[in-house]
């Protein structure tokens, strides 16, 4: 019979371990009651995982790119059953419980978590910096970037619906693997679930790099979360920027007691510089994300239609124009007092760091446009090399 479940495990020089984590996954799918099949997928093992594997009943898929999420990949792209059941080979899942997250996704679930600290987490099977430190906070990061509600975020024991694939659009290589797919998920509007389920204690020597997985992690999570990479810390800049330029647009000023002067102008106006460098990068990263990698951004999609290049050179230039004009006032006066002193330090600051800002929202509504007329061209160039062909 046609398999219903796939069993899809990564292996790592797990010899020890791995034919008994093989028969937990046979056990499972006979308690489910549905055919199914077990792939090892062997990841450059230089001891006898895969043969371990094989006597024991799997499919074992050879995988020579080194990583977590390329053995996924292979594993996901060979298995032939319509629920996809993933876990490790390193005896720490109850492989034999899988009945539970089949029986979510049979019932409408795409995607459905273990959750390690919902359940139990037996004697030093999670080290104490990991389970008290480490994945809370990686699983409140994702839960805070991506609007993501789940209780352990990074959990090996996971099924997804075979159907669900195509939607992640899944590619990563490394151990971020396991955020991408629960991200996207919530993401992309998928029916997640969670079971709380029992972790044990690892089989032979753990391949985890603590920090250097850590950062994967993070590094991932903030490379797709543009909001609290570029618009919260640039926003936070610009905003304190522009509060303190105004304040100190017409002179020295005295808070909390203490004079501000010139000196404190400059670093409100470097903060407004740097702040509209930080919100542009993430305009442009939201704009290539939704037209070149087909992620759904709903700023991008409210804009469609509403904000053109237009609209985005009038506001530049009218930036532009009352830097210039603060600038071309303060040099005529100047030059009316037969170029002596120079003055008016403060207004000469603001006049050029409007004429700064113009020129950089002129420049970057024609780049979110170029971004976007790329794609609409190639889209228009598709469709036609599709009509001649027909």
């Amino acid at each position: 019979m046609a398999p219903e479940i796939s069993v899809v495990i990564p292996c790592l020089n797990e010899e020890e371990a791995v034919g008994a984590v093989v028969d937990q996954a046979w056990e499972g799918i006979g308690r489910s009651g549905r055919p199914g099949e077990v792939i090892v997928v062997d990841n450059a093992s230089t001891d006898r995982s895969a043969e371990v594997a094989a006597e024991h009943g799997a499919t074992v898929v050879r995988e020579e790119r080194p990583g977590y999420g390329s053995a996924y990949l292979a594993g996901l792209a060979h298995a032939r059953g319509d629920y996809l059941v993933m876990g490790d080979a390193d005896a720490t899942y109850p492989i034999a419980e899988l009945a539970p997250f089949v029986d979510r996704l049979a019932a409408g679930d795409d995607l459905v978590m273990g959750s390690r600290f919902e359940g139990t987490i037996h004697g030093e099977a999670m080290p104490w910096l990991n389970r008290h430190v480490g994945n809370p906070i990686l699983t409140g990061m994702l839960n805070l970037f991506f609007g993501v509600k789940i209780s352990d975020a990074h959990c090996g024991m996971r099924a997804v619906r075979r159907d669900a694939l195509p939607v992640l659009d899944l590619h990563s290589t490394g151990m971020e693997f396991a955020s991408e797919m629960v991200f996207k998920a919530f993401r992309r509007d998928l029916k997640v679930s969670e079971i709380p389920i029992d972790y044990y204690p690892r089989v032979g020597e753990s391949k985890l790099n603590r920090f250097g997985d850590a950062w994967r992690h993070v590094k991932f999570m903030l490379l797709y979360s543009p909001s609290w990479l570029y618009f919260v810390p640039g926003l936070i800049l610009l905003v304190l920027g522009v509060l303190g330029a105004i304040a100190l647009a017409a002179g020295p000023v005295t808070i909390f007691g203490r004079p501000w002067q010139i000196h404190t102008l400059f670093a409100c106006t470097a903060a407004i510089l740097l702040g509209m460098q930080i919100v542009q990068l993430g305009v442009f990263a939201r704009a290539f994300a939704a037209q070149h990698l087909g992620e759904t951004d709903r700023l991008v999609e409210w804009a469609k239609g509403r904000i053109t290049l237009e609209h985005g050179l009038a506001l530049g230039g009218i930036v532009l124009l009352a830097g210039i004009a603060t600038v071309t006032a303060i040099f005529v006066g100047w030059a009316l007092n037969g170029f002596g002193a120079l003055s008016h330090e403060y207004a000469t600051a603001i006049g050029f760091t409007l004429v700064a800002v113009g020129v950089q929202v002129i420049l970057g509504s024609f780049f979110v446009s170029l971004l976007t007329m790329r794609t609409g061209e190639a889209s228009r160039t598709s469709v036609v090399e599709h009509t001649s062909v027909a």
